[in-house]
């Protein structure tokens, strides 16, 4: 049997996450006793500086007798995420302006710290 062969054997059921550059792989994949476990894969995108790319691949395999405790990890740390940080992403990388409005916010911080010193520095004897 040709290697490819072996390979659609193994994969059983497969789902696709695109996220920006990184795309995760969920497989569902069967041993050779024909027991079925996940493996999750993210295969991330590197653009080199003469406009090629590589990509970078890490690879998780999770089997069923580790599911109900991964399962209820995940959860935990997600929902932990969420009512922390809510679900809007902050990031330089997903917030083109990100720079310019915390530089612009910084300024105007400055600019109220500066005003109220020369405020409160005021000498009335100069006056």
């Amino acid at each position: 049997m040709r290697e490819n062969d072996m390979l659609e054997k193994d994969e059983i059921f497969s789902k696709v996450l695109r996220a920006g550059r990184r795309t995760y792989f969920f497989d569902v994949r069967a041993t050779k006793a024909d027991d079925y476990y996940i493996t999750i894969t993210e295969s991330k995108k590197f653009t080199e500086e003469d406009g090629s790319f590589h990509f970078k691949k890490h690879k998780i395999y999770l089997y069923k007798e580790d599911f109900a405790a991964f399962t209820d990890i995940l959860e935990e740390m997600t929902a932990y995420v969420l009512n922390h940080k809510g679900e809007e992403v902050i990031s330089e990388r997903h917030q083109k302006d990100f720079k310019r409005e915390y530089q612009q916010e910084t300024a105007e911080e400055e600019t109220k710290t500066t005003s109220e010193k020369s405020f409160t520095d005021i000498d009335f004897d100069d006056i």
